[in-house]
């Protein structure tokens, strides 16, 4: 701890979230003063929202953390509002911290999705631009990639300062778990358990298995976005991960095993897998602002499995 947090104002979009809601508790228990905008109070799609946001909390530094976001199933049936919603709300926030006095540095949240289908494992952040991305990744992930080509313009043109971080797939404790937007660590926590529960001897899962996904722990993911905001100076992107690939199929049977579950794993491999591979090279972020992840996996899952299962209720609610 350094001091720089103390009495700075910092407004964090999406801090009632999975991430933001650990990343707003760091920034507090570093001394700042943390608004958490609702989108029922400030829509950020909308034009001259964020502008009126900025106005009323003369923020020094904005963290953009809010999204829509879902699983494969979810991007398959709502393409257009994860791009257009996504892209507009980091447009409006670029923009109006550009133009307010208050605002000294803005924090964008990349993500993983934006990297192409086969990029060579692990991803470099200079392989952002060689490809398309995974299908029922790419309107997420393209719209992601537009604010950072909008915050490097900014920074050329205007001076504009920022950091723009691409984390790996994020998991932990406080993690959505309603079917409509859960990932793959919660989705499979939930089933596992209700099959467990149910005496279940088979339980089905989508894909082959054989795609590898890369995990970071939100605490990890949290400890990052603040460190880089104090002390990241660059135009460039930032991978964050933990250097460590695993199958989907290890992952599900890692899942069950440690939830006790002990049926037979039927994979649907009519069902899409997903990007086939994924692992980022986290070499830049240790070098430019000395970030490294601290969590090992099955720590991490099993606090994970622990918290959902002593807050069901509110693990499952549905988004609202």
């Amino acid at each position: 701890m350094t001091g720089f947090w103390s009495g700075r104002r910092v407004v964090v979009t999406g801090g009632a979230g999975f991430l933001g809601r650990v990343v707003v508790a760091k920034l507090r228990e570093q001394g700042a003063q943390v608004a958490v905008p609702r989108s029922r109070d400030y829509d950020l799609t909308r034009p001259g929202e964020a502008e009126r946001l900025l106005a009323d909390t003369t923020p020094s530094h904005v963290v953009h953390l809010a999204a829509r976001v879902g699983g494969i199933g979810y991007n398959q049936v709502a393409p257009a509002p994860l791009y257009l919603d996504n892209l507009m709300m980091g447009t409006y926030v670029i923009e109006a911290a550009r133009t307010a006095p208050s605002v000294d540095k803005t924090v964008l949240l990349g993500t993983v999705c934006s990297y192409p289908k086969f990029t060579p494992v692990p991803f470099r952040e200079a392989s952002l631009w060689d490809g398309y991305p995974e299908e029922t990744n790419a309107p997420y992930g393209i719209a992601k990639k537009a604010h950072l080509i909008h915050a490097q313009v900014n920074h050329q043109q205007y001076g504009q300062r920022f950091a723009y971080l691409i984390p790996t797939n994020l998991y932990g404790p406080g993690d959505k778990f309603h079917p409509s937007v859960s990932h793959v660590i919660p989705a499979r926590i939930k089933r596992c358990v209700e099959a467990k529960e149910q005496g279940d001897t088979k339980m089905e899962v989508w894909g082959t298995g054989t795609a590898s996904r890369e995990y970071l722990y939100v605490e990890d993911a949290a400890e990052a976005i603040v460190i880089a905001a104090e002390h990241y100076e660059g135009s460039e992107p930032v991978n964050l991960g933990t250097n460590r690939e695993i199958t989907i199929r290890e992952t599900v049977e890692l899942v069950a095993s440690m939830v006790g579950y002990h049926g037979e794993l039927v994979w649907d491999p009519t069902k899409p897998d997903g990007q086939p591979r994924r692992r980022v090279d986290p070499g830049r972020a240790e070098a430019l602002f000395g970030w490294h992840a601290q969590m090992p996996f099955e720590e991490g899952l099993q606090r994970t499995i622990d918290w959902y299962l002593a807050n069901r209720e509110a693990a499952e609610r549905a988004p609202s």
